[in-house]
């Protein structure tokens, strides 16, 4: 692997270029890119034009650098969550239709929630998730049902760290955090009303693979009202659905 002067592969420069670009990020300057990435600005003006060449980036005619298709193609092809995302995309869009509010899957990704599929609709009640987002594990129903199924070395970790709050509901302390969790395994489900928003509330149950363990998060983010907990039955019954066709994979198209 060719190194520059300093030591650093050009590879590992050229993943500081794509790691740049962050979830809510569709376009940014190269000057940008110079910026989070540590790089030189002439440095990543020519790592930017190769990655172009390659298809990995793509130039706008107003010269802002976007993920290029070929990137996105192959990011898809190779993604391990892609069964569970063609298993969880009709069950979720039949629980669209009946909830009409955000339905998300999120997966653990490190020490967060990565959001890999979600739906909405018009007037939704607010929600700060998106396809390809994250969120801290305590914060999010979604991340605290993955966490509460989570290796114990994981959640000792995660209750030994600060807890980032966002609402005087936002669990902030070990002590409430442990307590959470036991619930959420005692119960069968999370259920969080507004501690990422005052507005939003969010339930959560568990996707299982063929083997029981727990793969995937499937939630609703709905008002934060008295009907809020009144999904979680056909949330439940969902998540039933996709395991199911996790378990039974349709046949190949002959």
């Amino acid at each position: 692997m060719p190194r520059t002067q300093g030591g650093e592969s050009v590879l590992s420069r050229a993943v500081r270029i794509i790691e740049a670009f962050g979830p809510g990020d569709t376009a940014l300057t190269v000057t940008e890119i110079s910026r989070r990435s540590g790089l030189h600005i002439a440095t990543a003006s020519r790592l930017v034009e190769e990655l172009s060449g390659f298809g990995w980036l793509q130039r706008d005619e107003d010269r802002k650098v976007r993920i290029g298709v070929r990137m996105w193609e192959l990011a898809s092809r190779a993604s391990p969550t892609l069964s569970l995302r063609e298993a969880a995309m009709p069950v979720m869009e039949d629980l669209h239709s009946i909830v009409g509010q955000h339905i998300q899957l999120g997966v653990m990704e490190g020490d967060e929630v990565l959001f890999v599929e979600r739906l909405t609709a018009p007037g939704a009640v607010i929600n700060y998730t998106r396809v390809a987002g994250r969120l801290p594990l305590h914060a999010s129903s979604s991340g605290l049902l993955l966490l509460a199924h989570a290796p114990a070395a994981q959640q000792e970790r995660i209750i030994a760290r600060p807890l980032e709050v966002f609402t005087n509901q936002t669990i902030r302390t070990p002590q409430q955090l442990r307590s959470a969790l036991a619930e959420v395994r005692r119960q069968g489900f999370a259920f969080l009303a507004g501690h990422l928003h005052p507005a939003a509330a969010g339930a959560a149950v568990p996707v299982r693979d063929p083997l029981g363990k727990v793969v995937a998060a499937l939630a609703v983010i709905v008002p934060n009202d008295a009907n809020a907990r009144s999904r979680i039955a056909v949330l439940q019954a969902a998540s039933a659905a996709v395991t199911r066709s996790m378990e039974y994979p349709a046949p190949p198209p002959k």
